[in-house]
This record gives C-alpha cells, sequence and structure tokens, in this order.
C-alpha cells in the first residue's frame, strides 16, 4: 500500500501513513491526545493544522504535509467543539419543537446566547421569540445528552446551490438563504448529523461522543449554551451575570433588526442595492445621538459628577469615544479636560513582571496609584495639580509645567484599561465619578445558528490601526493578540458591570469597510508564519462580505469611530 509521509510537530517526528487515511486514521495510529506545553494537561484531538490550516479530522491525506493534531487547548479546537456542540442543540430542538427555530444571538462571557423562535414570523417580518421554560431546557439538555451517547457521525458533503437553498427554506432559515444567495456560488458544503443539514463556517468533530461537557440555563426568554471551561475541560463556564453587557447586545441586535439588516446576507444585498451611504449615514447619527445622551448624563448631574472614566478592551474606540463626549459637553456649556491615565505608569524600573518574566505594563500595580489618588482629590477639592507626562521611551514620568485645576463648569475625562477597577482609586469619593464602559458589542449575525466574534470585529480594527499608525505588522498584530485577550479578561471584563454606562461602538457598516483594509493586509501573510491559520480563518469569514467601494468610504464623517481606525480623523 502506498504510504505518505507526515511531520508531526506535536512530537517533532515523521511517519509513514497510508495513502488516502484521513486524520482521524493518522491520530489514532500516532497521537490519540495533545498535551499542552505550559501546563501539561492533556486533551483529547478535535481537529487538525494542515500547513497551518484548520482541517477537519475527515480530511484524506493525500500528500506530504506538515500536521499538527489539537485539542480544547487550541482557539481553533475550543471553536471546532462549540460549532459542533452548536448542531447538537439544534438537531435536540428539531426534534422536540418541530415547528420551531434555534437561532443563536450572541456570545457571552458564560457560553453562547441562544433563543427558540416560531418558524412563522411576525407581520413586521421579525422573529417571534418562544419564551423558553426551565422543563424545555431540561428537555433539550437530556436529548443533547442522547445524541452525544449515541455518538452519531458527522458528515459533511457539497451539493449544488438550489438544493441547499431548499433546505434551508424548509427549515425555516431566511438568513441563511439569503446569504448563501448573495455570495453567487453554485455550490454549497452542507453538514449532516442524522437527517438534519446545515452549513457551519469550520470544521466539526468526527461524531457527537467527542462532546461530552456542555450546559444550558435559561437567560431571559432563551438560554446560555455553555461550553466546556478553559482552565479544566470536565467543567463547564460558570454562569456570570452580565446585565449591562446582554442589555446592550440585545439593544443592537434589536436595532439591527429593525432596520432589515440583521445579518450579513440582508448587509450584502443592501451594498449591491447601492444603500451603503445611506446605511452610513444612519449608523453615525444613531451613535452620535448615544454619545449626546451621555453628555446629557453628565450635566444632569450638575457638580455632582467632576471626573469621568473611560474604559474597555482594545481597538473598542476608547479614544474616539473620550472625544466625543467631550465634544458633546462642550456643546452642553461644560468644559471638559482630557487626561490620558497612562501618564500615571510608575517608572519602568518599577513595573511588575508577569508570568513570563516580562514586564507586565497591564496589571493595576503598573500604575502610579499613590499619585493618581493624591491628584484626583485635590482636583476634588479645587486645588491645582501638575499633571505628569509620561515619557514612555525613557520609561519615566516627567513633570513640564502642565497644571490643571477644576473649576464650576470643568469635568475631568480619563481614559484607561482600569478605569472601572475600584481598585484603582480606593480613596476618592466614588459618587464624584461617572464610568463609561466602551466596547465593540456586535451581535450582527452571518444567519441563524452562526453569530459574529466580537473579538474578531476588534481583532481586524486593530490590524488595520496597527499597520497604519504604528507600523505593525498584520503578522505581529495576530501574534500579540493572545496576549491582549488574557489582559483584557483579567483585567478589564470582570468590572465592566461596575460602568454607569455601556457605550456600543460597533457599526453595522464596519465589516465591509474593514474588508477593504484587512483583506489585503492578511493575504501578505505567507504559509510558513505562525500566523497563517488565524489569517486564513480571517479571510474566510471575510469572504462572505461584500467591501465598501472608496467612493463609499469617502461618505464616512471624519469624526466617525472608525476614522480613528481607518485615517482622516478630525476629533
Amino acid at each position: 500500500m502506498e504510504k505518505i509521509t507526515i511531520h508531526l510537530t506535536n512530537d517533532g517526528k515523521d511517519y509513514e501513513i497510508p495513502y488516502g487515511a484521513t486524520l482521524g486514521e493518522a491520530s489514532r495510529m500516532i497521537c490519540r491526545i495533545v498535551r499542552d506545553p505550559k501546563t501539561q494537561a492533556e486533551y483529547p484531538v478535535l481537529a487538525a493544522l494542515v500547513d497551518h490550516k484548520l482541517k477537519g479530522l475527515d480530511t484524506p491525506i493525500l500528500w506530504p504535509h506538515e500536521v499538527t493534531f489539537i485539542g480544547y487547548n487550541h482557539d481553533d479546537g475550543r471553536r471546532t467543539y462549540i460549532r459542533s456542540l452548536q448542531f447538537v442543540l439544534q438537531k435536540a430542538v428539531r426534534e422536540l419543537f418541530p415547528d420551531k427555530v434555534l437561532m443563536v444571538e450572541h456570545a457571552l462571557p458564560s457560553g453562547l446566547y441562544c433563543e427558540i423562535v416560531e418558524k412563522e414570523r411576525g407581520e413586521n417580518g421579525m422573529t417571534v421569540p418562544y419564551p423558553t421554560t426551565q422543563e424545555d431546557i431540561d428537555a433539550l439538555l437530556r436529548r443533547m445528552r442522547a445524541i452525544v451517547s449515541e455518538n452519531q457521525p458527522f458528515s459533511r458533503r457539497k451539493i449544488h446551490l438550489d438544493d441547499a437553498l431548499d433546505i434551508f427554506r424548509k427549515n425555516g432559515q431566511p438568513l441563511k438563504v439569503e446569504l448563501q444567495r448573495s455570495l453567487g456560488r453554485y455550490f454549497c458544503s452542507v453538514y449532516y448529523l442524522g437527517e438534519l443539514a446545515d452549513t457551519f463556517h469550520g470544521p466539526l468533530v468526527l461524531s457527537s461522543g467527542s462532546l461530552p461537557v456542555f450546559g444550558l440555563v435559561k437567560v431571559g426568554v432563551g438560554f446560555c449554551l455553555q461550553p466546556p471551561s478553559e482552565t479544566d475541560i470536565t467543567q463547564v463556564v460558570p454562569i456570570r451575570e452580565q446585565t449591562r453587557l446582554g442589555a446592550a447586545l440585545k439593544e443592537y441586535s434589536d436595532w439591527c433588526k429593525i432596520t432589515r439588516i440583521d445579518c450579513v446576507g440582508s448587509l450584502n444585498k443592501a451594498i449591491y442595492d447601492g444603500r451603503a451611504v445611506e446605511v452610513i449615514n444612519t449608523e453615525e447619527a444613531r451613535q452620535e445621538r448615544r454619545y449626546a445622551e451621555i453628555a446629557d448624563a453628565i450635566s444632569r448631574a450638575g457638580q455632582q459628577i467632576k471626573i469621568v472614566f473611560i474604559a474597555g478592551p482594545s481597538s473598542s474606540g476608547k479614544t474616539s469615544s473620550s472625544l466625543r463626549i467631550a465634544q458633546q459637553c462642550r456643546v452642553l456649556g461644560l468644559r471638559p479636560k482630557v487626561v490620558e491615565l497612562d501618564n500615571y505608569f510608575v517608572d519602568r524600573g518599577e513595573t511588575p513582571l508577569d508570568e513570563d518574566g516580562n514586564l507586565d505594563f497591564e496589571c493595576l500595580e503598573a500604575m502610579d496609584l499613590r499619585l493618581l489618588g493624591q491628584h484626583l482629590n485635590a482636583l476634588l477639592a479645587g486645588e491645582e495639580v501638575e499633571i505628569p507626562r509620561f515619557d514612555f521611551p525613557a520609561g519615566v514620568k516627567r513633570f513640564e509645567g502642565n497644571r490643571l485645576r477644576l473649576d464650576e463648569k470643568d469635568i475631568l475625562i480619563m481614559e484607561g484599561i482600569h478605569a472601572l477597577d475600584p481598585a484603582m482609586v480606593p480613596d476618592v469619593d466614588n459618587s464624584r465619578i461617572y464610568r463609561i464602559y466602551t466596547s465593540c458589542l456586535t451581535s450582527f449575525n452571518l444567519d441563524e445558528n452562526n453569530c459574529m466574534s466580537t473579538s474578531d470585529n476588534r481583532l481586524l480594527r486593530r490590524i488595520v490601526r496597527d499597520n497604519r499608525v504604528r507600523g505593525i505588522t498584520p503578522e505581529n498584530t495576530i501574534l500579540r493578540w493572545h496576549s491582549v485577550r488574557r489582559g483584557e479578561n483579567k483585567y478589564i471584563f470582570p468590572f465592566q458591570e461596575n460602568a454607569s454606562v455601556l457605550m456600543n461602538t460597533a457599526l453595522i457598516y464596519e465589516f465591509p469597510l474593514l474588508k477593504y483594509y484587512a483583506e489585503p493586509l492578511l493575504r501578505r501573510i505567507l504559509p510558513s508564519s505562525p500566523a497563517y491559520t488565524e489569517a486564513v480563518r480571517l479571510l474566510k469569514f471575510l469572504e462572505y462580505i461584500v467591501p465598501l467601494q472608496p467612493s463609499e468610504i469617502a461618505a464616512i464623517p471624519p469624526t466617525s469611530i472608525m476614522r480613528e481606525f481607518i485615517g482622516g480623523q478630525t476629533l
């Protein structure tokens, strides 16, 4: 029998595999589990990277390749698990509620928020939720566990688009129909679990038996699908109360439905129909109104509020938000003073080290909390202080005569990652502080069961901005992203519910905009790069989106959040 040689990066060895054997068969022969290099924990194989491209274990090996088997400890392993788990949930919903449809609305810190909706839409064309009871959730859990115990296989077929559209119409999935029609393709890859067919934008595991750990918990009229924890795959992600976050995501989702642009397919159609500028103008007006509402709230507080803290994850638009809120405050007769919290870093020699022995600029102890507290209390008392300027190349604070006092109409606006953490200013009167959390909270989906990631949205923003402003290659931005996310999970997300208000900076038109700028940058990443896997994943996602053209991009106002990333901002 003809053999194929593969190089397995998991152990650095070469192996001969029978020609045409699948990756799953190869895994059973040479690598049933993968070991995390940091923790040494062991994980079952879920998928593989073949020459840095993500592949399902059903993929045959026909040529020599470099292969890396991955488990739940890898980002793409987790995505593969969660995609497959969604299909099991969908099958359970279809069996127990044959006249209804599963909608995966958006991601929450504890998992995916889902609703069951009526197959027939309301008179306004919007979905009609079916209020899920605890008894419904218990029944779904039992059926999902049965499907897992039956170890039902997943399979994939490429079928003609017309046949796929017939399936989706029968399934009650008009968003999926609209997306597939907007792509202009002749064929469509469809996954099957028993007789149930659907599309997923990435591979699935081989069979349902690979998905032993999951949970469902009631949230609002729907429920949250809980995947395994990243740190302990025997336990589900614990539920975290995220009232403000959930409300902001629902508000954005409802807005998308009102505008009739509630998925990528309808957005693509709007662009094809020449409505891109109309969408841009409407979105910018909506966002400007939101900034005005925040300024109104600050103004109504009178002299009680003198300090405004703004925090948010990377590329959420914190800088632009602080400037636009300041602009709206000026309209109301206030005099905002914008100061960056980065000026209050400790000198470089006092910066703590992280777990890898590197300087940890993101921890709270990297800030001069004593000086910050002294200055804020002095300003609240009507005194004058000298604001430092942090010299980043030299790694020291410099005092250059920048003096500040807060008079009657003055307010201080400060932006930084720790601004929502009460431990940053424990001795400052909290009632005098208004806290704003900004984030790009995308609840705008590809179709009924494929939601879009807020993290991917921010990563695309950062790739474009880093390359334009900081001269950082897309490759380096991607390779740093995991560290950025780790810092956000530790220092930002746990405190987002402390905000007085949450500002969602997501815009419906930004994926077509970001595609125009990010796609050529991502295509520069070579297959030999460790960032190639992520670049391919992002490019595959962008394939579903119709880009804006330069004449349409010109309609984006110079005060837009998006100008922070693409250039041309006048704030």
